[in-house]
């Protein structure tokens, strides 16, 4: 089984803190919906694929007829697994009533949603073109059509954003009974408006210290909501009728975690295949161009060495709460591993089971510099 990653770059507006390839270019949307359907005709036709995830850019920018017409190719080139998860990602702004009905209508069985905050202020600062408002009614309606699975996204060290602005947030999130919540640190990305505004000095980073503290207020709230913090950033509802708790996790990005190849579609997706990563090129007049003339609009491509592979498990799985299983590694592998975390988990940031290398509770609050002793050089 493979997982497919198809990319919408499109956006209304460009938020001021994305790194993310996107274009306002809207006029483009059709040329490259059908641009996608000639790549995918051109890749692995016929893989057998167990999530879709539609990232963006925004794609809920697709009409429901471009939708419709990726979504029948896609089931015409690939063997999609039964009850895949089949994901878009949506602005809130962008739903409304009929739309929600017809992307229900057309299989998609799980939204994310860029809510990132419920303040109208910090939604302003970022430049995102929804209210908190409307962040309650898209999920009202999606549940009205049917659509019950829901992710929202939540960001935190917003400048000037206090412990208590943070707290606000989370539990207007959990009022909103979301089946699942991914929430990030807001990042200064290099060649962003935000991180040209932090360098001019016209807005400050919030404090290493506090936002810390946020992310164990967030962490400590959303366990006692009965959220499963299964990776770093991700928390997913428990399901009384499902024995594992696991019901509501991203199947999508578990996949990411877990080492399951992928196939990216779409301007600068990248690709994987357990031996070899690819991406595609960052520019989509040119992706049109090259896909339209029946060519691979392929940029590069690397091969994955043992070592290569084994530091993508480190920087992977070791962000889930399950850890790194053991089986997955050569006896050289294991070896290393066990060796360079002994000292963490005397440290008390480490875990070391029989089957398994997991981040303790304290380890997560430092998983960068663990994971970067635990990496080859």
């Amino acid at each position: 089984m493979k997982s497919l990653y198809i990319h919408i770059p499109f956006c209304e507006s460009r938020c001021i803190y994305c790194a993310f390839y996107s274009t306002t270019h809207l006029v483009l949307r059709d040329d490259y919906v059908s641009a996608l359907v000639q790549e995918m005709s051109i890749r692995e036709t016929g893989s057998k694929i167990s999530t879709i995830y539609l990232g963006g850019g925004t794609p809920s920018q697709l009409s429901a007829d471009q939708l419709r017409k990726l979504l029948y190719n896609i089931n015409k080139v690939y063997n999609v697994e039964h009850n895949a998860e089949i994901t878009i990602e949506c602005n809130p702004d962008d739903i409304n009533e009929k739309y929600a009905e017809e992307l229900a209508d057309m299989g998609f069985n799980r939204v994310s949603l860029g809510a990132q905050t419920f303040s109208d202020e910090r939604l302003q600062l970022i430049r995102r073109r929804h209210s908190a408002i409307q962040v309650d009614n898209a999920i009202m309606m999606l549940r009205k059509a049917g659509i019950i699975n829901i992710s929202i996204d939540l960001m935190f060290g917003f400048p000037n954003e206090t412990l208590a602005d943070w707290e606000c947030d989370i539990k207007h999130a959990i009022s909103l009974k979301p089946q699942h919540i991914s929430a990030y640190s807001l990042m200064f990305e290099e060649n962003t408006p935000l991180h040209r505004m932090l360098v001019e000095g016209k807005i400050n980073a919030a404090d290493e210290e506090l936002c810390l503290a946020m992310f164990e207020r967030l962490t400590k709230m959303l366990i006692a909501e009965g959220y499963e913090h299964y990776e770093i950033s991700n928390f997913a509802q428990r399901s009384a009728l499902d024995t594992n708790h696991t019901k509501f996790r991203s199947v999508h990005n578990s996949n990411y975690w877990a080492d399951v190849p992928y196939i990216g579609i779409g301007v600068s997706a990248h690709s994987y295949d357990l031996c070899e990563r690819s991406w595609n090129i960052a520019n989509i007049k040119e992706y049109i161009r090259i896909a339209k003339i029946g060519k691979r609009p392929i940029e590069g491509c690397e091969t994955i060495d043992a070592t290569t592979h084994y530091n993508d498990i480190v920087t992977t799985a070791m962000r889930t709460s399950e850890g790194i299983s053991l089986n997955s590694l050569t006896q050289e592998q294991r070896d290393y591993l066990l060796k360079t975390a002994l000292p963490m988990a005397e440290r008390g940031l480490i875990a070391i089971t029989d089957t398994h290398v997991r981040l303790t509770h304290k380890g997560i609050f430092v998983s960068d510099s663990v994971m970067a002793e635990l990496v080859k050089i």
